[in-house]
């Protein structure tokens, strides 16, 4: 599946409201209390997604920015539901109050056929001991974000490239691989976009699934896995599954974070060319 952005605009932010900046602040200090290893960063936003009809399949996503803080304060708020309310009664949009930060994630097969779980650690912000794909999110600040540069003036250089915006979203599925699995990218495969899932534990929060291969064994990876890779505070084991074991009658199934299974999901619905 083919991807493409066009140019994001400040529509697509979150709207300036006392209420909520007050709310996502309280949100994000209580979080800060109890988990001081968490940061602030800059996302991409999601404001929505289509298929456009054309020879091969061809995904628009329509973005603006955001912040990990905003997410937390809106799509994990204990008062997400009103403000999903809020959204539609203000903005015609329930996503109008919510971050929606772009999350990547990859369905990583071996060379020997094993698909790639790690089981998450308690460290991290979301699903915390489950079993999940790669990914993260793409990082707006690789390409654009410098000193004394604005949301908005970020904007402007984005719609200058937009495309650099699409490498990104490619680019950085192998990255949060090399850092949470530890493999090299000559490893791997250019990544094939299977579509957009949306993890409804978080109040819909998206994510871009790919399909990655490695040309390393499972015993390869697991050797470099267990060698600790950038991000491996992220998680504490690694699990490898064969294709009979990807359904929902697997042992392991229930194990799974809301968004590997949807990337699973996604993977079963895929073409001849995911053949891992």
């Amino acid at each position: 599946m083919a991807l493409t952005v066009p140019p994001p605009d400040c529509s697509l932010l979150l709207p300036c409201d006392p209420a909520l900046e007050r709310h996502i602040e309280e949100v994000w200090t209580a979080r800060l209390a109890k988990e001081p290893w968490l940061f602030n960063g800059t996302k991409f936003r999601l404001h929505s997604f289509r298929d456009v009809p054309s020879i091969r399949p061809l995904l628009t996503l329509t973005l603006g920015l955001t912040c990990y803080k905003d997410y937390l304060g809106t799509n994990w708020s204990s008062q997400v539901e009103e403000l999903r309310q809020r959204g539609e009664v203000e903005y015609g949009d329930p996503l109008a109050l919510l971050a929606q930060p772009l999350g990547v994630g990859a369905v990583l097969f071996t060379h020997d056929g094993h698909v790639v779980l790690i089981r998450r650690s308690q460290r991290v912000a979301e699903a915390g001991g489950q079993l999940d794909i790669p990914g993260g999110h793409p990082e707006p600040e690789v390409g654009w974000m410098m000193d004394g540069c604005g949301v908005r003036d970020v904007l402007s250089m984005i719609c200058v490239l937009p495309e650099a915006v699409v490498s990104e979203l490619f680019s950085s599925v192998c990255a949060e691989i090399r850092d949470e699995v530890n493999v090299p990218l000559c490893s791997l495969t250019a990544p094939i976009l299977m579509g957009v899932a949306l993890n409804h534990t978080s109040a819909g929060r998206p994510s871009a699934e790919f399909y990655v291969s490695c040309s390393l064994t499972s015993d390869e990876v697991r050797s470099l896995y267990w060698k600790g890779g950038a991000e491996a505070h992220e998680s504490t084991d690694i699990v490898f599954l064969s294709r009979t074991q990807l359904h929902r009658s697997s042992p392991l199934w229930s194990e799974l974070c809301p968004s590997a299974k949807g990337a699973v999901m996604l993977y079963q619905r895929g073409t001849p060319s995911m053949s891992g």
